[in-house]
């Protein structure tokens, strides 16, 4: 490229950043494209890693990989520290990365409402990090409860609370129900799966609440039907490492999974904009900072209107179609052309899955649900995937977990985050016996039944 080429800084690579990065391919733009991880990942599908039915490799892919063709682009993995808007500088650890556009797409993490102290014990599902240790929680709840005697604690264990009722929320506590009630049952001796309880709590009047209400009240007798107590109007006060503190009332549980809302980035604060409640930066209609053309935000980082003056969501098709309308602003920009016009969201519609054989689909006015929904819930899944071994990968291992109803990824792994947690554990009362026995400072794999990876 040469020298007097504009130069575009994209931080973040999920799929608003990454839309924008491969839209600048034929731009007359060099593209840096910086992210903290060496790899890209399809969130929506994290649950499914969490809950052990496909493995992070299955839904994560190299940014150097995917980009390894465009040839105005350089990938960093470095951590973004800030952003200096008078000298147009990204600081990345030792390294200053100057930009004459930049693109913030760094999307969001739990909140937990002014409670960081529960994030302990109530991990969310954001990264793929989240999603194996929860995995690790919820497949060391049975092989820890297979080993004592003590009934009470074993019930305690064997007590998974969701908290949460939006769409992450619906398929974590359907997941975890599918796990204890088809996967498992077969493979111990001491105690029965079957037995488990699978709590989903919703501060709200309804599950799904951005859904249409026949489908919300399909969507929890669903749930129900599958063994999944749902609690609506109920909202969590305290959490600890033993359950969860309600409005009056307790519930005892070995393992908690946060899904009940989200914060943005720091992003807001790197550039001093206006941010709304969440956090996100308040965005003009082509998507940049007031005062700053040169800067653009995008995805969940962005508190971007539609034409009608709604919120755009937080969801992966919004940040696609972020990412490529500012792609073609700046292209347009470079190359001295009229650059389009304000961003116009188009909503392609709401999927949720719940468990074998139902989900919740909304296209325009159309509702789907049961196994049509799901089905095409997973088309649109697989569909969407990057790459067609992912694609293909994907596919026969949904297909496997139908026909036998087992779920292949169930490695317990520790690692040093693990070791953190378990050490956070020992310091809870009642540590469990499983953990007690470990040995610090060792990485090591065990299996919970059969895994044919």
């Amino acid at each position: 490229m040469a020298a007097d080429v504009p130069k575009v800084v994209i931080v973040g690579a999920g799929f608003g950043g990454l839309t924008a990065a491969q839209a600048l391919a034929r731009a007359p733009v060099d593209v840096t494209l910086i992210d903290r991880h060496n790899f890209h990942y399809f969130q929506p599908l994290l649950y499914q890693v969490a809950t052990a039915a496909l493995s992070p490799a299955d839904i994560a892919w190299p940014i150097r990989g995917i980009v390894r063709r465009q040839k105005n682009i350089t990938v960093l993995m470095a951590e973004v520290e800030g952003v200096d808007p008078q000298a147009r500088l990204v600081h990345a650890g030792s390294t200053a990365v100057p930009y004459d556009f930049l693109v913030l797409a760094t999307g969001a993490t739990h909140s937990y409402f002014g409670h960081p102290e529960w994030a302990s014990v109530a991990p969310g599902l954001k990264q793929i990090e989240d999603a194996t240790r929860i995995r690790r929680k919820v497949l060391l709840a049975f092989e820890e409860a297979e080993l004592i005697d003590d009934q009470d604690e074993q019930r305690r264990l064997l007590t998974f609370v969701v908290v949460g009722g939006g769409p992450t929320g619906v398929e974590m506590a359907g997941a975890i129900a599918e796990v204890a009630h088809y996967a498992l049952p077969s493979e111990f001796r001491r105690i029965d799966p079957h037995a488990a309880r699978v709590i989903l709590i919703e501060a709200g009047p309804r599950l799904l609440p951005t859904f249409p209400e026949d489908l919300s009240a399909y969507a929890a007798q669903a749930l129900e039907k599958m063994g999944v107590e749902v609690m609506t109007s109920a909202r969590v006060t305290d959490c600890d490492g033993r359950g969860v503190d309600l409005e009056g009332s307790r519930i005892e549980a070995g393992t908690l999974v946060w899904a009940a809302g989200v914060i943005a980035s720091p992003a807001g604060e790197w550039l001093q904009a206006e941010r709304d409640r969440a956090g996100r930066v308040k965005v003009g209609p082509d998507l940049t900072v007031p005062g700053r053309p040169e800067i653009f935000v995008i995805g969940d980082t962005a508190a971007a209107v539609d034409a009608e003056g709604k919120t755009v969501p937080g969801i992966a098709p919004a940040a696609k179609q972020m990412g490529a309308y500012v792609a073609n602003v700046i292209a347009a920009k470079a190359s001295g052309r009229t650059a389009p016009g304000p961003f116009r969201y188009r909503h392609q519609g709401d999927l949720a899955t719940i468990g074998r054989k139902a989900a919740v689909v909304k296209l325009g006015g159309v509702h789907l649900t049961g196994f049509i929904g799901w089905l095409f819930w997973g088309i649109a899944h697989v569909y969407f995937l990057i790459g067609l071994r992912n694609r293909a990968v994907v596919a026969f291992t949904w297909l496997w977990n139908y026909l036998t109803y087992q779920r292949g990824a169930r490695l317990i792994v520790d690692g040093p985050q693990a070791q953190e947690t378990a050490q956070d554990e020992k310091a809870q009362p009642g540590a469990s016996p499983v953990e007690k026995s470990r040995s610090p400072g060792r990485d090591r794999a065990h299996t919970a039944g059969s895994d044919w990876r």
